[in-house]
């Protein structure tokens, strides 16, 4: 008889794909052995669409409801979009190593093609993203930055009127529902430097349980796991969450893993970017490193 997996997941289009992804690959994995079942369930930040993720407690907005699912056994597992993970997770709760990442970048949609460069002087562009914001008015700023809250095809849908002249979004998002068509330009991760995880499935499941590890681990995904972990062992040494405007970009050079990291002070705008590498096996030490010359920096001001 096969063993039941219930897999937490918010109620939109995208949670819904990410979690449906991970039960066929575990059922993939090893089949007969596993039966996989959605249970959907509604995040605080499923119902705060008015303003600023900061305002409506920021990092854990959309992962605390699945995280005390999970405490509570009523789940055996959450699939999060691991850029919504804070870095420190709640008590008796770990991740798995992830399967491979999707394209970390991140994408603008305009309704007539336009690339960030053909936009008129003034284009109004939206995004709630505190990130994204002050790297797009570094690179234009000219533009009139629009909230822009809610599900993949709800933003979308706000291109339709005279509103907004673009949207950024997740590349990932995009390509995983579909809808890479509706991209106009897809944005160098050096030149707009990606949330942390951006990209990457957060596995998230009790410690302990063994039948969980058993059905995961043909799912994890070696590179994946050390950009991941570089990325959040940043994240874990500044202490901050969506409040202080950040990027970090992990990625494989042969068989180096590189690291490069975007501070910038909302204030002033000013930016400081810190770059590295190391052999992958201490991908979370680079992560420290890279950490900590932020902290000793110029702008470690703004990290408060």
């Amino acid at each position: 008889m096969a063993l039941r997996i219930r897999i937490g997941t918010r109620r939109s289009a995208l949670a819904l794909w990410q979690a449906r992804y991970v039960g066929a690959l575990i059922e993939a994995g090893a089949p007969g052995r596993f039966a996989v079942e959605l249970v959907e369930l509604t995040t605080r930040g499923d119902g705060f669409l008015a303003g600023p993720l900061p305002e409506g407690g920021g990092k854990g907005l959309f992962t605390r409801e699945l995280e005390e699912a999970l405490l509570a056994s009523s789940i055996d597992l959450a699939v999060h979009s691991l850029k919504d993970l804070p870095a420190e997770l709640a008590a008796g709760l770990s991740l798995a190593a992830p399967p491979p990442r999707a394209d970390p970048r991140d994408a603008l949609c305009t309704a007539n093609g336009l690339t960030l460069a053909q936009l008129p002087p003034g284009a109004r562009l939206g995004t709630s993203s505190l990130r994204r914001t002050v790297q797009l008015r570094a690179l234009r700023p000219d533009l009139r930055i629009v909230p822009l809250r809610g599900n993949v095809p709800t933003r979308l849908a706000r291109l339709t009127g005279t509103e907004l002249d673009g949207i950024v979004l997740a590349a990932a998002g995009l390509l995983r529902l579909g809808l890479g068509s509706q991209t106009s330009e897809l944005f160098d991760p050096h030149i707009l430097v990606p949330a942390v995880g951006q990209g990457i499935l957060g596995l998230q499941h009790r410690e302990g349980d063994a039948s969980l590890q058993e059905a995961l681990a043909p799912l994890a995904d070696a590179r994946t796991q050390a950009c991941a972990e570089a990325e959040r062992s940043l994240l874990a040494t500044l202490g901050v969450g969506c409040t202080v405007p950040m990027g970090a970009h992990a990625w494989w050079d042969g068989e180096l893993l590189q690291f490069e990291a975007l501070l910038v002070d909302p204030a002033s705008g000013a930016q400081q970017r810190v770059t590295g590498s190391d052999h992958p096996s201490r991908a979370a030490a680079l992560g420290r490193r890279l950490g900590a010359e932020l902290l000793e920096g110029p702008l470690a001001h703004a990290i408060g």
